[in-house]
This record gives structure tokens, sequence and C-alpha cells, in this order.
């Protein structure tokens, strides 16, 4: 798994397990919805670390406590 879709995974966890729908993510992270449902889009490969750090703060969790997850323990190359 790339990065990308492991950050998308990890946002629809956090998301599931405390009830939160996208569009609500987004407003509280201060994003535009369609921010956030491009992220969430399979074709789009890149997402800033910034628009991570808003989702974050909109969660109130820490950049270390959202990468502290086994989803990012064994990522797959991204160089090809």
């Amino acid at each position: 798994m790339g990065i990308k879709d492991a950050v998308v995974e990890r946002f629809n966890k956090l998301c599931i397990e405390r009830n939160i729908r996208i569009n609500e993510l987004a407003n509280r992270s201060g994003v535009t919805p369609s921010t956030a449902y491009s992220m969430f889009d399979k074709t789009r490969r890149d997402i800033s670390i910034i628009t991570i750090k808003k989702f974050c703060d909109g969660l109130d969790i820490s950049l270390k406590d959202f990468f502290d997850d086994m989803i990012f323990y064994e990522l797959d190359q991204e160089i090809k």
C-alpha cells in the first residue's frame, strides 16, 4: 500500500470511529468539502501535509498520533 492510500484509510477509520462524515470533517478542519472529497478520490495520487495537518486538527489529534498506526509501518516503496 502506498502512503496516499494509507492516509485515506486512516482518515476513514478515524471518521468511522467518531461517527463523522467526510463533509463534517472538512467543516471541522476549515477546508472545502471538495478538498476533502478529492483526497478520497482514487485517481488523485498526491495529498499535501498541510491538508493532513488540517484534518488532524479537525479531529483534535496530533500528526504523531495520526501516523502512529500499524498501517504506516510497512508501506510500499514510492520510488518506482
